[in-house]
């Protein structure tokens, strides 16, 4: 299987989050999506995954056979999605009856990410890093041989990060590929890597939208002007400090 991104544009609001993104991955490759908050790597990965249409490019899925590239692939987002009064093992049990090309189960794919323990308990009961490592393995229950992780080491301490890579080195030893977004390593042998930056906007032209001062973009000026001169009820000037009541100096 051969995945082919060709110029990917993305529009959000009307406003283009990034263009010119292109790569190609093949069995057993990994791909690491890096940038800063908001330059559209989250983005990407739902235009992979058919959550999002493009604003332009094409996306090529080769090899896959009838199958199409939604069914090729697992999506674990930045949020877990979960159903919280289900246990641990009901929502793997849930996922892998949906998906289907079933590979490990529910029990098995808990003791793979250390949670064996937790299968009978509801996910309202977890931690957050648990509950992550739920969603993670939810990657091990239906055979899928793309795999979108958005942040996957979110709320992962050390141990359970390393478990993760060892999962996705598996994963890839069996041909499987990975496209993965995240501001943490991953430490995956021989992982390509793209980093997005989000697209400028071209200042508006002279006499076009508001004015920008020399502060910044933006930035507002006020002009002061003199105040009026005092003045007494009946709307006669009063005499200014340093002067008497005929005006002169004192």
């Amino acid at each position: 299987m051969r995945l082919s991104v060709n110029n990917l544009a993305c529009e959000r609001g009307e406003r283009r989050i990034f263009e010119g993104v292109s790569f190609t991955l093949s069995a057993g490759e990994a791909l690491v999506i890096t940038g800063r908050n908001g330059a559209g790597k989250s983005s990407l990965l739902d235009i992979l995954a058919g959550r999002l249409h493009p604003a332009g490019g094409a996306i090529l899925l080769d090899e896959a056979g009838e199958r199409t590239l939604a069914e090729c692939l697992h999506y674990v987002g930045h949020r877990d999605a979960l159903k919280a009064a289900l246990t641990a093992e009901e929502n793997l049990t849930f996922a892998r009856d949906f998906l289907g090309h079933p590979a490990l189960k529910p029990r098995e794919a808990l003791e793979a990410v250390g949670l064996a323990h937790a299968a009978r308990l509801p996910v309202a009961y977890l931690s957050a890093g648990q509950r992550r490592r739920v969603a993670l393995a939810r990657l091990l229950v239906a055979h899928r041989p793309l795999w979108l992780l958005d942040e996957p080491t979110s709320a992962l301490d050390t141990t359970s990060q390393e478990t993760l890579r060892l999962i996705l080195e598996g994963h890839r030893e069996q041909g499987g590929m990975i496209v993965a977004s995240t501001h943490s390593p991953l430490f995956l042998k021989d992982a390509k890597e793209i980093r997005i930056e989000r697209t400028k906007i071209p200042p508006p032209v002279a006499g076009e939208g508001a004015e920008r001062s020399e502060a910044g973009e933006g930035a507002g000026s006020m002009e002061h002007s003199p105040s009026p001169a005092p003045r007494s009820r009946e709307g006669h000037p009063l005499p200014q400090r340093g002067e008497g009541e005929t005006g002169e100096p004192l």
